[in-house]
């Protein structure tokens, strides 16, 4: 299997695309690591907000460790970089956590005033 379509996509588009791309996705993944914290402080209970950290940190760890590896700062793993990298079973388990962080969001409590 050829190098660009496996775990090293983010070094093959940040060849293809340039910077301005490269950071685009970075600067993604950030926003979706950060939303999925806001739903673990606001979440109903105590096992969503477990739920909803482990996730974010689950995508944390794979897009440090994906970039890392891409770069020559880490060493080389089998971690995919999420929904970029190809793989079914890890688009599978990355719209199954997506879904999960969805459910968490739709149950929390509708308070007016927070104190």
């Amino acid at each position: 299997m050829h190098p660009k379509t496996t775990d090293f996509i983010f070094s093959a588009i940040g060849e293809e695309m340039g910077f301005i791309v490269s950071s685009i996705i970075i600067i993604t993944y950030v926003v979706l690591i950060t939303k999925a914290i806001y739903i673990a402080k606001t979440a109903k209970d105590n096992i969503g907000s477990y739920i909803a950290v482990g996730i974010a940190g689950i995508f944390c760890f794979h897009m440090l460790e994906n970039i890392g590896m891409s770069m020559g700062l880490l060493p080389i793993t089998g971690v995919p970089l999420p929904f970029v990298s190809y793989g079914g079973s890890s688009l599978l388990t990355n719209f199954i956590c997506i879904g999960l962080l969805l459910n968490i969001s739709s149950r929390r409590q509708k308070a007016i005033f927070i104190e």
